[in-house]
C-alpha cells in the first residue's frame, strides 16, 4: 500500500508493506531453530518452545495489527488495546517486570503492579519505535544498534533463544535496510515498526530476568534511548503546547534537523551515530559499578541537554523563561509591590502634584523607560507647562523620562497606552508607558497596569476638576523624593 502518512517527507507513493518482509524472515529462521531443536532433543535448551511460544505469538498479534494499520487504518485506542492484551500474554508467559529497585527497592512487587509495569513497558517501546519511523532507513537502523546491544546481553546471561531471536532479528532488518536506506523503494509501515518494537520490548524483558539488577533496569532503557527520547520529548512537548498526545506534527527529532538544512541522508547518519552511542554508553553496564552508572548518567543528561538545545525546541524555550522568570521573583515582588502601592496613594491624592510624584515614584523603581500622562480637562481648568505647553484648550499632558534615558523618540521602543476612565465612567485622559527593547524580560506583572490600577489613576484625575489647578512639573528628578515613595 502506498505512504500517505503525514509524518513521511516522501511526494512519491512508495509501498509500506517492508514489515511482512522483516516477520517472514524472521519467521523462517524460527521455524528453521525449530526444526533443529526437534532433530536435536538433547542439544535443546530447557522450556524452548515454551519460550518460543511465549513470545512469538503474542509478537505476531502485534504485526497482524500493524498490517490492518498499513491497509485499512486504525485508531490509537485500538492499537493500545490490542497492544495491551499482547502485553499481558507475555505476563501470562513469565516475561515481566518483578521489580524496579530504582523506586521500590528489592522488593518484589504486587501482581498487579506487575502487570501494570509490563503493560507500559511493552507499550512505550512498541510505539517508540513507531514514532522515529519518518524517515528511509531510520527506524531499522535504530533497532539495529538496539538489536545488537540485545544480543550481547543474552550472549553475557543466556538464555540462548534469545541470542538465536537476536541475530534472527539482527540479520532481518539488516536485509530489508539495504532496500529501507535513502533513497527508500519501500517503508517498514507500522506492520514493521510494531513488530519489531514489540519483538525488542519482548527480548529486554526476557534478558532482564537473567542479568543483574542493575544491568536489568538500565540496559534496556538506555539501548533504546533514541525512540524513548523521541516519545518523552513529543508527549512533553505537546502537553506544554495543549495539543492532543495522539496527533502527528512536523516537530521530531529528524524534522528539527532537515530545518537544520540538512539532508534526508546526513539526518539518517547523524541518528545513527547517537543510537551507536546510546548502545555502547548501555554496554558499559556490562560492568556495573557506581562510577560507571554515573559516569554514564552524566554523559547522557548533559548530551541530551545540549541536543535539545540545539534542537530549538520552542516549547523548552518557554519552560527556559519559566525558570529564568521565578529566579528573578524577588525582584518582581519589589515591583509590583511599588505598583500596588502607588494605585493605594492614588485613592486619596486630591492634586496633580500628588499624581505626578506617586507615578515617577513607581515606574522610577521598575523596568519602564518613562510615561506620558495625557489629561482630559474640565472647562476653565489652567495647567501650565513650561517645557511642552498645551496639546489643545482641553487636553494637556506631561512626560517623565527615567534618569540617564535622552529621548523616547526611538524605534527601539515598545509601549502600553492605557484609557483612563473612572468609577463614574469618565473619561480623563490616557497613560503612556514606555520602554526601550532590551534582552532583560520584564520584571513586572503587567495584569497589575490593566486591572484596578488605571481606575484608581481616573478617580484620582477627576478629583483634580473640582477646582482650577496650576501645575509646573519639575525639570529635574529628586532622586531622594523617588527612592522615599518607592520605598
Amino acid at each position: 500500500m502506498a505512504a500517505t502518512h503525514e509524518r513521511h517527507l516522501h511526494s512519491v507513493p512508495l509501498p509500506r508493506l517492508g514489515g511482512v518482509a522483516i516477520f517472514l524472515s524472521f519467521a523462517a529462521c524460527m521455524g528453521l531453530s525449530a526444526a533443529w531443536a526437534i532433530r536435536h532433543p538433547n542439544l535443546r535448551p530447557p522450556n524452548f518452545f515454551q519460550t518460543m511460544q511465549t513470545v512469538l505469538v503474542p509478537a505476531a498479534l502485534v504485526f497482524a495489527l500493524g498490517v490492518w494499520d498499513d491497509l485499512r487504518g486504525v485508531g490509537p485506542y485500538v492499537k493500545f488495546g490490542v497492544q495491551a492484551v499482547a502485553a499481558s500474554m507475555l505476563y501470562a508467559g513469565g516475561l515481566r517486570i518483578i521489580n524496579i529497585p530504582v523506586l521500590f527497592g528489592n522488593r518484589p512487587l504486587p501482581w498487579f503492579v506487575e502487570l501494570m509495569f509490563t503493560v507500559i513497558w511493552v507499550l512505550a517501546i512498541t510505539n517508540a519505535f513507531n514514532l522515529i519511523d519518518g524517515l528511509d532507513g531510520l527506524a531499522a537502523g535504530s533497532a539495529l544498534f538496539s538489536t545488537m546491544v540485545a544480543f550481547v546481553l543474552a550472549a553475557f546471561h543466556g538464555p540462548v533463544l534469545v541470542e538465536v531471536m537476536t541475530i534472527a532479528l539482527a540479520g532481518a532488518i539488516l536485509g530489508f535496510l539495504r532496500f529501507n536506506f535513502n533513497p527508500a523503494t519501500i517503508f517498514l509501515g507500522d506492520s514493521g515498526s510494531l513488530f519489531i518494537g514489540f519483538l525488542l520490548s519482548a527480548l529486554a524483558l526476557h534478558g532482564a530476568q537473567k542479568a543483574p539488577t542493575i544491568v536489568a533496569v538500565a540496559i534496556p532503557i538506555v539501548s533504546f534511548g533514541l525512540p524513548i527520547l523521541e516519545t518523552v520529548l513529543s508527549i512533553i512537548r505537546r502537553l506544554i503546547s495543549g495539543r492532543p498526545v495522539f496527533t502527528a506534527d512536523r516537530e521530531h527529532i529528524h524534522h528539527k534537523l532537515l530545518q537544520h538544512g540538512m539532508s534526508h541522508r546526513q539526518v539518517v547518519i547523524i541518528l545513527y551515530g547517537v543510537s551507536a552511542v546510546f548502545a555502547m554508553l548501555s554496554l558499559f553496564l556490562l560492568w556495573p559499578t557506581g562510577s560507571s552508572l554515573g559516569l554514564v548518567m552524566a554523559v547522557l543528561g548533559i548530551g541530551i541537554w545540549i541536543g535539545v538545545q540545539h534542537l530549538g525546541y520552542l516549547e523548552f524555550g518557554e519552560i527556559a523563561r519559566v525558570g529564568r522568570r521565578t529566579l528573578d521573583q524577588p525582584q518582581i515582588f519589589v515591583n509590583n509591590l511599588a505598583i500596588r502601592r502607588a494605585t493605594e496613594e492614588l485613592k486619596v491624592a486630591h492634586d496633580l502634584e500628588q499624581i505626578r510624584h506617586i507615578l515617577t515614584a513607581a515606574f522610577g523603581s521598575n523596568d519602564f523607560d518613562g510615561f506620558q500622562l495625557n489629561l482630559r480637562l474640565s472647562p476653565g481648568q489652567i495647567i501650565s507647562f513650561a517645557d511642552a505647553g498645551l496639546a489643545e484648550d482641553t487636553e494637556s499632558s506631561f512626560r517623565w523620562m527615567k534618569p540617564g534615558v535622552k529621548h523616547l523618540n526611538t524605534s527601539s521602543l515598545w509601549t502600553i497606552a492605557l484609557s483612563l476612565f473612572s468609577s463614574s465612567q469618565r473619561a480623563c485622559g490616557t497613560l503612556m508607558i514606555y520602554r526601550l527593547y532590551s534582552r532583560r524580560d520584564l520584571q513586572l506583572d503587567v495584569n497589575l497596569l490593566t486591572a484596578i490600577f488605571p481606575t484608581a489613576l481616573a478617580d484620582a484625575l477627576d478629583r483634580t476638576q473640582t477646582q482650577p489647578v496650576e501645575v509646573i512639573p519639575m525639570h529635574d528628578q529628586d532622586a531622594s523624593l523617588l527612592s522615599a515613595q518607592a520605598g
